[in-house]
């Protein structure tokens, strides 16, 4: 018996968050939005994929973000999703870059962390 992977992230939002939610995780990353199951669509939230990374927005009642722990999402081009979040108005803060990585910080709509990252070529 083992672990085979992960197969996605939840992150908390407030409720009616879901139409800024997609603007950022489909309009700005451009990931796919994937239909939420019938037997949980009524508690609001929405889901994310794209390539083999799966994001999950659930309504929190009690609503705070995620300041420190967070999803890293790798893409294929780091310095132009950073202009496309800049040009949106979404603050960029660069991080140093690790082992084979470039990488950056933002917050989603709901201030949750996100890390984006790039593989550098070898």
């Amino acid at each position: 018996m083992s672990v085979l992977g992960l197969d996605h992230v939840q992150l908390a939002m407030p409720a009616g968050g879901e139409a800024l939610a997609r603007g950022f995780y489909a309009g700005l990353l451009g990931m796919a939005e994937e239909e939420k199951p019938e037997a949980l669509a009524g508690r609001g939230g929405c889901w994310f994929q794209a390539g083999s990374a799966r994001v999950h927005l659930g309504v929190e009642t009690e609503f705070r973000p995620a300041r420190k722990a967070h999803p890293a999402l790798l893409v294929d081009d780091l310095a132009a999703l950073e202009a496309r979040l800049a040009g949106a108005g979404v603050a960029v803060t660069r991080d140093v870059p690790l082992d084979g990585y470039d990488r950056l910080h933002v917050q989603d709509p709901f201030e949750n962390r996100i890390e984006l990252m790039q593989r550098l070529a070898r």
